[in-house]
């Protein structure tokens, strides 16, 4: 028996080997004009690092999301009061349920010790949101809260907010996915409405018309846990994707411009492969627009703490999780500032494991 085991742990060596062969470190860029977007928790996520690292981004894109700080790193307000996701209690969503004036009053509080970035820098943001009219999840309430949350920073000729589509939770597209009305795996949806496409106009003003072909891009696959050790013991996976337009391949970047996408929850490698990196719409604006973009990937941990590979948004792993020392925020920043060319490549980061 300990002679069979030796020889399972030999061959898993080998099929990881193998694995990590093809996966490489990302590569130093040069990209400008850093904007995120997010599904679900991936919309939690991208919030959340907006608001912390707010000098860095210039704005978001949020479907399905809420307010900055919404759980306040409790499971029970995150699946009750800033989602209906939990069979155990009572769905408690409703206007201005999830506390708008506390949240912000944190933010402030956040900002002034140096946690976050000043949230004077939110003012020249621009926001894009999205809430389907028949989302079960993350019900319209929220996302009505998470509006009125960013009124208090930034002015209404600033954000969009798209309430009328028919779409319950997913990635809203024109070309993939089931009808607009479902509910699964993988949560992307065809609704005959590009969601990736309205939120990066605008983020970044009037675009070329996207690449309706074969993509003519490179994606790339990197090393994730040279951002943060143990990705698998903190809710991120060991690989993480970066689409790259040719017209910024070869170059390092230089005149592209920087999109982070944050997928959902159930949206990671092992439940849906890379699906997410490439048919939630991003990359066909990326080969007409030189927009690279980056696809940090988190992963589950079993058994009760993460098990549907949701972005930190609750405290899961980390009770600074909605600050610039969170270990995924850290992390994705990280990536962040070395495709940006902030980070000199011989930097590497170490969170220290809990």
């Amino acid at each position: 028996m300990k002679m069979l085991c030796l020889l399972c742990l030999w061959i898993i060596g080998l099929w990881g080997a193998a694995a990590r062969a093809q996966v490489v470190a990302l590569p130093n860029m040069s990209t400008t004009q850093v904007t995120v977007s997010g599904l679900s928790s991936g919309a939690y996520m991208a919030v959340q690092f907006e608001v912390a690292f707010s000098r860095t981004v210039r704005g978001a894109g949020v479907i399905a999301g809420g307010p900055y700080f919404c759980s306040q790193g409790s499971v029970f307000t995150a699946t009750t009061s800033c989602s209906c996701t939990t069979e155990l209690f009572a769905c408690r969503v409703r206007a201005g349920g999830t506390r708008i004036n506390d949240l912000i009053a944190f933010t402030d509080w956040f900002a002034g010790a140096g946690s976050i970035d000043p949230t004077a820098a939110l003012a020249g943001h621009h926001v894009w949101m999205l809430s389907g009219s028949a989302d079960s999840v993350v019900p319209q309430p929220v996302m009505t809260d998470l509006y009125f949350y960013y009124r208090h920073y930034i002015d209404a000729d600033h954000i969009s907010y798209t309430r009328t589509l028919p779409a319950e939770h997913a990635m809203p597209t024109d070309q993939y996915g089931g009808s607009c009305s479902t509910l699964g795996s993988p949560y992307i949806n065809n609704c005959g409405y590009d969601a990736a496409g309205e939120l990066l106009r605008w983020l970044y003003g009037p675009l070329t018309p996207r690449n309706n072909g074969t993509p003519s891009g490179r994606l790339i696959a990197f090393d994730q846990s040279e951002f943060l050790s143990l990705p698998g013991w903190h809710g991120m996976a060991g690989t993480g994707y970066l689409y790259v337009p040719k017209a910024c391949d070869g170059n390092s970047g230089a005149g592209c411009r920087l999109h982070v996408a944050f997928h959902g929850c159930l949206q990671d490698l092992d439940n849906i492969g890379p699906t997410f990196v490439e048919h939630a719409g991003y990359n066909a604006w990326a080969d007409s627009n030189k927009l690279v973009i980056l696809y940090p990937q988190a992963s589950a941990i079993y058994p009760y703490t993460n098990p549907n590979a949701c972005w930190d948004w609750f405290a899961y792993d980390d009770p600074r999780y909605a600050l610039q020392s969170g270990r995924q925020m850290a992390a994705v920043k990280h990536m962040v500032d070395r495709l940006t060319g902030v980070a000199p490549a011989t930097v590497l980061v170490r969170l220290r494991a809990r």
